[in-house]
């Protein structure tokens, strides 16, 4: 029997986290038990139409999975990234992407998303963690519009991502 490996296992967790829900740090604390260091990307992606810029998003992500990695022990870096995906995650040595799926209706999309980073880099694998019950239905996208529209949100996000989102849509004062 051969020697078990002591590989230095990096993970990258791309997304815009715009904002970062509760969701986001279900996956994000599941897989800092998986791997030896879990790099959060927060992606630039204009198109989307952020409600929070780049640097705001990092620092808030930043701040939200500190606990995390407390937690875990897992060095946890959050780092903004443009670009292709996987150009980043050469950059960064992750030869894991980790992948949060809610239901069936993501995995068209992953499955896709998956073969074509394959054949970009062979070398980099993507996992799927099943969001938790309590998680799978919450986007981003439904919570920006949902506290664009004065709804609660408290349920979908953690404390400070919550108080920055009220702040950021706060009517100006006359």
């Amino acid at each position: 029997m051969s020697e078990p490996s002591c590989r230095y296992r990096i993970g990258l967790y791309p997304g815009t986290f715009d904002p970062v829900t509760n969701g986001h740090l279900d996956i994000i604390g599941r897989a800092a038990r998986l791997l030896d260091k879990l790099i959060v990307g927060v992606a630039m992606n204009i198109g989307k139409g952020p409600l929070f810029p780049l640097d705001e998003r990092v620092d808030l992500v930043r701040a939200e999975v500190a606990p995390i990695a407390e937690r875990t022990g897992t060095e946890i870096e959050v780092r903004p990234f443009e670009g292709l995906l996987m150009h980043f995650a050469q950059s960064v040595g992750a030869s894991v992407i980790v992948r949060g799926l809610r239901a069936v209706s993501d995995f068209d999309y992953e499955f896709a998303m998956a073969g074509m980073n394959y054949r970009l880099d062979s070398t980099v694998e993507t996992v799927y963690l099943m969001a938790s019950e309590r998680h799978q239905f919450i986007q981003s996208r439904f919570v920006k519009e949902i506290a664009q529209l004065g709804g609660d949100i408290s349920s979908f996000v953690p404390p400070l991502t919550l108080q920055r989102t009220r702040a950021r849509l706060a009517p100006p004062h006359a």
